[in-house]
């Protein structure tokens, strides 16, 4: 099992805490101490008032974010979680993405999702109706940029006749590529495309306002294991798929409120994962200081990932 932790740069407001380069940089050094094996961060570039309003947040751009912390660690992987591939010019996407790896020394893991708030789309100029092909699309392209060789495609919105993006990344073929979200047309495009899926915890009341099928238990997640088997089958796959789950009542919502299990209990609630399949466990902290932030990260490193190291 492996652990991924999530920088609080969402917390934009006061921008000294948790949003300059030296605090992603003091973040970033603390996590990679605690045993984090990743940490990650999301992404909004204009969300809706609305969607703020009832509980939204804002975000850095990952890159900008993600480069600080690049630069202040030796170790740790740098994560997108996630990135939405449908907002973005997929060959943008790929130069941002190679020049992380690049710049990181090979540290770099693209998680990347559809995406679900209409409003982003319209502010952006993507098309929200089109979401799930742009996503398709933009890792097939992605693969083949990274080839670093002249790319000859057209897709639904480009048309790239005789055109070359380098530098390569360091990882090869390509960094890891992650997909979120639960519907079963997100699983699909883990288990056809990617490396790894990135499901998440979604009480049945929020599934619509977040565009995803719900998973509100342990029994939702294993019934989607079985189905992401069960298309791996089908369609040939035969190479491992990373699942990355934040275990209930350590995602974003519940940190911000200010909760987290008690460390025995997620033990044995990693042991259960564990067994259904996952292999990377996601982690928000509640912290309100990057102080905080770094000392959460700290205590869970000892009581958690130092125990389920030894138990391994």
């Amino acid at each position: 099992m492996r652990f991924t932790v999530q920088l609080p740069t969402q917390q934009v407001e006061p921008p000294g805490e948790f949003c300059t380069a030296a605090a992603i940089a003091g973040m970033a050094r603390a996590a990679e101490a605690a045993g984090f094996d990743a940490c990650f961060v999301t992404d909004h570039p204009i969300p809706g008032d609305r969607w703020l309003a009832a509980g939204g947040h804002h975000a850095l751009d990952p890159f900008v974010a993600l480069s600080c912390a690049a630069a202040a660690t030796q170790r740790i992987r740098l994560q997108t979680h996630v990135l939405v591939a449908a907002y973005r010019n997929p060959f943008l996407l790929a130069k941002s993405l190679a020049s992380l790896d690049v710049a990181s020394g090979g540290r770099s893991i693209a998680g990347l999702a559809a995406g679900y708030l209409e409003p982003e789309f319209a502010a952006l100029g993507a098309r929200f109706e089109r979401r799930n092909e742009l996503a398709d699309e933009a890792i097939a392209v992605l693969k083949q940029v990274f080839r670093g060789e002249s790319v000859a495609l057209r897709g639904i919105d480009f048309a790239a006749q005789g055109n070359t993006a380098l530098p390569r990344p360091l990882q090869r073929p390509h960094p890891p590529i992650w997909c979120g979200g639960n519907s079963r047309r997100a699983i699909r495009r883990a288990v056809e495309l990617a490396d790894g899926w990135l499901p998440f915890p979604v009480q049945r009341g929020l599934a619509r306002r977040l565009g995803t099928a719900p998973l509100a238990s342990e029994d939702d997640l294993a019934r989607a294991l079985d189905y992401a088997r069960e298309h791996a089958a089908r369609t040939g796959r035969s190479a491992p798929l990373d699942v990355v789950f934040t275990p209930f009542g350590m995602d974003m919502q519940t940190a911000a409120a200010g909760a987290m299990p008690e460390s025995g209990a997620l033990l044995e609630t990693i042991a259960r994962l564990s067994a259904l399949g996952v292999t990377w466990i996601a982690a928000s902290l509640p912290c309100e200081s990057r102080a905080e932030f770094e000392a959460r990260a700290a205590h869970f490193g000892e009581r958690v990932i130092a125990q389920v190291s030894q138990r391994a």
